[in-house]
């Protein structure tokens, strides 16, 4: 058995040339990520969230692999911290039906679309601060590479790709890509979120964390090379 993540079109996802975005930026000018926040909290007619207050993005489809019984268990906690949450997806009735109750419930902070919808989809990977990806099992993954590239710190659960993929922010040498939780205790998922809360303010920390994810490379070159190798390793043992 051979593992192999994928690989993303950086000619489709990447902030600086996305055709998608209200503004580019790159790791050496982020000013346009401000934008394209502003433009995503008005794509989902949110108008008065601060600037301090944090965006956690959602891009997903609804259903239990996802981890999404994690998110229903402490939504009720997470939307009393002070944050903004946007989602865009579809699946399973149960979920649909969580999210849109749960945005009914907290208009305030918590707003939900549920459809497909590609350019929004670019707009939350830009906009966000956060992106939120708890799935049960994950063979790789795509939407935590897009945040990596577009300098929106992933939280996720450390399974198959996603911990391949995430290593845990250290303060200590200001290392790592994001924030990780283990096992299925609903609470690991909480703390990881607020571990990503609490570095938020620390404006010099928390780009440096960007800058980190923005500095990954998960182009299709080296599963491209990974690939060959494969099917070089299966000629010889045919010959």
């Amino acid at each position: 058995m051979r593992g192999i993540l994928n690989g993303v079109d950086y000619a489709k996802w990447d902030p600086a040339t996305d055709g998608n975005l209200a503004a580019h930026y790159t790791p050496a000018d982020l000013a346009g990520k401000q934008e394209c926040r502003a433009d995503l909290l008005h794509a989902f007619g949110f108008e008065k969230i601060a600037d301090t207050t944090p965006v956690i993005g959602i891009v997903s489809r609804f259903a239990t692999q996802k981890g999404f019984d994690f998110v229903e268990q402490i939504a009720g906690k997470l939307s009393d911290r002070d944050i903004a949450l946007v989602v865009l997806g579809t699946g399973e009735p149960h979920y649909e039906k969580f999210f849109r109750d749960w945005a009914f419930w907290h208009k305030a902070n918590v707003a939900v679309q549920i459809r497909y919808d590609d350019t929004l989809a670019h707009k939350i990977e830009a906009g966000a601060d956060i992106f939120l990806m708890p799935s049960r099992y994950e063979p790789c993954g795509l939407n935590q590479i897009y945040s990596l590239k577009y300098g929106t710190v992933p939280v996720v659960r450390a399974t198959g790709g996603l911990d391949d993929t995430i290593e845990e922010w250290n303060p200590a040498t200001g290392t790592g890509t994001g924030f990780k939780f283990y096992g299925t205790n609903p609470e690991d998922l909480l703390a990881a979120i607020d571990r990503a809360l609490a570095v938020f303010p620390n404006k010099p920390a928390w780009q440096q964390l960007m800058r980190n994810g923005m500095a990954q490379d998960y182009g299709w070159e080296q599963p491209a090379r990974e690939y060959a190798a494969v099917y070089e390793e299966v000629a010889r043992r045919r010959a």
